[in-house]
């Protein structure tokens, strides 16, 4: 069985493939260790192999291993859906949170940043695949959201984040991508200084270099299947 630090690197070659293959520049796509339900033990084999950035669902289960691992130089980002009794916490041991979908989580997560933290950097979550059962704003209220919490004082607006259905085929799986990276340009064309695409996991992350993916958010490929 490959260890994590093997399958690390193989994730990163699957990365560096595709940049190359879809004419993105070299290191364009940055990695996120999605480490939700894993033991501190894994992420820590998975640092001493160079990963930096870390993704977690879960708060209380997350908060637990920020504490263990304090003592390594990595950043933490917050990935699950997000209520309105967890923003504090994301607000004050998170670096990044990629699920922002209403003006009033937006509002709480600034009004509670610390001041001695730099603004958090946050992405909306779209539910650009219009699934009933999928968090996440509309394209269409994108915008406006988007304006909004640009002006908030403790946040700091990277981009967009979505979460697709699956589908079958290479070309099924980029047109969601796709959708969501001519959204954030159009962001881009109203004065809006985004610079963040999350979106590809194990099964597609190809598909989603392919369009434009600044961040990949991959688990499993990673750290194996999940036990909850």
């Amino acid at each position: 069985m490959n260890t994590i630090t093997q399958r690390l690197e193989q994730v990163r070659d699957r990365i560096r493939t595709a940049e190359r293959r879809f004419a993105r520049p070299p290191g364009s796509v940055e990695l996120l260790a999605v480490s939700k339900t894993k033991p501190p033990e894994a992420i820590r084999e998975a640092a001493a192999a160079g990963q930096r950035a870390f993704g977690e669902n879960y708060l209380q289960d997350a908060t637990a291993k920020i504490d263990a691992l304090a003592d390594l130089a990595i950043t933490w980002h917050f990935i699950g859906p997000l209520q309105s009794n967890k923003t504090r916490t994301v607000a004050e041991r998170f670096d990044v949170v990629h699920t922002i979908d209403r003006l009033k989580i937006a509002r709480r997560l600034s009004e509670q940043r610390p001041e001695h933290l730099p603004p958090l950097d946050c992405c909306l979550q779209v539910n650009v695949s219009g699934e009933s059962s999928k968090s996440g704003l509309t394209p269409e209220a994108v915008p406006a959201l988007a304006a909004t919490i640009s002006e908030l004082p403790r946040l700091n607006l990277r981009g967009l984040m979505a979460i697709p259905a699956p589908a079958e085929s290479f070309e099924a799986q980029r047109e969601p991508f796709a959708r969501l990276r001519e959204l954030l340009e159009s962001l881009r064309e109203h004065g809006l200084e985004l610079d963040t695409l999350s979106m590809g996991m194990s099964a597609d992350l190809e598909a989603a270099v392919a369009e434009g993916s600044t961040l990949v958010r991959v688990g499993t490929a990673i750290f194996g299947h999940r036990q909850y």
